[in-house]
């Protein structure tokens, strides 16, 4: 256990720390709204990669992987890895198509609305928006709740200050600021994941000793074919691939990125790291479990294995770890929402320009800051939201994303295809109350619920977009969509 007083000056200092660079390195040049939002073409592939891993690793990975290797083991943490390396991969073909037929643009919003209407950019950005939030509370509530099993500080204190620092150069620095944060906790958090993942296997007696007492307690859990790890490692694959499609922070690297080959280069190379990365975390939870971790505490099964087998060393370099984690994809989070919304200000108010459209971007962030750490400062589990984020993104994905290659393909069609997905999947989908044994419409065993809610969602608003664009060839000579409509119309906000 750490005292309180040294995490919070850790807290202090390791937050100041990184606002001050973020500020810092922004005040050497003038910022336009380009530069706030994508500051576009201007990171190579070994930026473009730290950014992504230094985006998409966040808290999560210290808590997510390592709860789901103590009850699901190996085979879920193999699906974990692949679900979240899959939507970076996706981008490599997706990105460079969007800058083909868009190469002006901002967001994912921006295709949605000329490629499908205002009916689908609606639901688009609601998504968006939902998930990326819960995402962001997820984070913030996942810092508090590990300095406060790790040195007993109160919720609301770390909120507070790991929630109001990173906002205070996001919303100054925008896009370029987190980019730069980024590339300097990417050469942190790698060592430091290293060293710590390296310090709990020799403590435990080398990678043998570290799991011998799981091989004679629970030796499924190191089976790569134990089903409740399968079935939840392709709900994770599902769920993960489709939320990730409207993260808004990786449609911003998208622009960011030099050119397609440093942007293919950067979200591949971010993919390979990430599953490795999950799958040896998630052992460590694997490990906790061999050692009887309490049911309560598998949530935080990592830093119940530290607190319990570590020296003090080792429990502040996870401390340590987690805050670097935590600012690197809260940055990215707050800023990705912040310019959805402003980069569509733009649009819908033509009259808001240069100053005044930074000053509604810079207060959209350090809005949406204050609920987030109200809700950290609870310690409540947003997992099911995070469920219910997942199965809409599974029901959404496709007819948002077969637009951009089918010009049979209207917003109609993209509209109802959606609907359909979401009806199927919310037949499958469980109720908030824990153990989730019963479906709002269908009755089976939990597991198997979760995969048939995301698989039904993404399969029937696939087959239904499929369906509206065979129909659509059929009849004759279908209205074509015209994707230079995009070029000609999605333009940059300051020339």
């Amino acid at each position: 256990m750490i005292d309180g007083t040294v995490a919070i000056i850790i807290a202090l200092v390791t937050a100041a720390a990184f606002g001050a660079a973020g500020v810092a390195y922004v005040r050497q040049r003038r910022a336009s709204v380009e530069d706030y939002l994508v500051a576009r073409g201007s990171a190579g592939a070994q930026i473009t990669t730290a950014t992504l891993v230094a985006s998409v690793i966040g808290a999560w990975v210290l808590f997510s992987p390592a709860e789901a290797g103590t009850w699901a083991g190996l085979a879920a943490l193999v699906g974990y890895g692949i679900g979240q390396a899959a939507p970076l991969l996706a981008f490599v073909f997706l990105g460079p198509r969007m800058r083909r037929i868009m190469p002006e643009g901002h967001s994912l919003t921006e295709y949605v609305w000329h490629r499908y209407g205002p009916a689908m950019y609606a639901l688009a950005l609601a998504v968006i928006v939902f998930y990326m939030f819960v995402f962001l509370s997820a984070e913030l509530t996942g810092i508090a709740l590990a300095f406060e099993l790790l040195a007993d500080t109160p919720l609301v204190f770390t909120a507070v200050i790991v929630g109001l620092l990173t906002v205070a150069y996001t919303a100054y620095g925008g896009i370029r600021a987190s980019i730069f944060t980024d590339r300097i906790q990417f050469n942190l958090i790698m060592p430091l994941l290293t060293v710590g993942v390296i310090a709990v296997i020799v403590n435990l007696g080398g990678l043998g000793g570290a799991l011998d007492p799981v091989r004679e307690k629970a030796p499924q859990l190191l089976s790569l074919t134990h089903g409740a790890g399968v079935e939840f490692g392709i709900t994770l694959i599902i769920a993960i691939l489709a939320a990730n499609m409207f993260h808004q922070g990786f449609w911003q690297r998208v622009y960011t990125s030099r050119d397609d080959r440093a942007l293919r280069g950067g979200f591949a190379i971010a993919g390979a790291v990430v599953i490795p990365t999950i799958i040896v975390v998630g052992l460590l939870g694997v490990a906790a479990a061999g050692r009887g971790v309490p049911v309560e505490n598998a949530s935080s099964a990592l830093f119940w294995l530290v607190v319990e087998t570590m020296p003090t060393w080792v429990a502040v370099g996870v401390l340590l770890l987690a805050l670097v984690l935590v600012m690197s994809s809260l940055d990215t989070l707050l800023n990705g929402i912040a310019s959805a919304v402003t980069s569509d200000l733009a649009r819908f108010r033509p009259a808001l320009a240069g100053a005044s459209l930074l000053k509604w971007s810079r207060g959209i962030t350090v809005v949406l800051i204050i609920p987030a750490i109200l809700i950290a400062s609870q310690g409540y589990s947003v997992l099911y939201l995070f469920l219910i984020a997942d199965m809409v993104c599974s029901a959404v994905v496709f007819p948002v994303f077969w637009g951009l290659y089918s010009r049979r393909f209207g917003g109609g069609g993209a509209l109802v295809s959606s609907a359909v997905g979401l009806i199927a999947g919310v037949a499958f989908f469980p109720t908030p109350e824990a153990p989730y044994l019963t479906g709002w419409l269908i009755d089976i065993e939990w597991a198997g619920q979760l995969v048939a809610s995301f698989a039904f969602a993404l399969g029937a608003a696939t087959l239904a977009s499929l369906a509206f664009t065979a129909a659509a060839g059929s009849l004759g000579r279908p209205r074509l969509f015209d994707f230079a409509r995009l070029r000609e119309r999605v333009r940059l906000i300051e020339r």
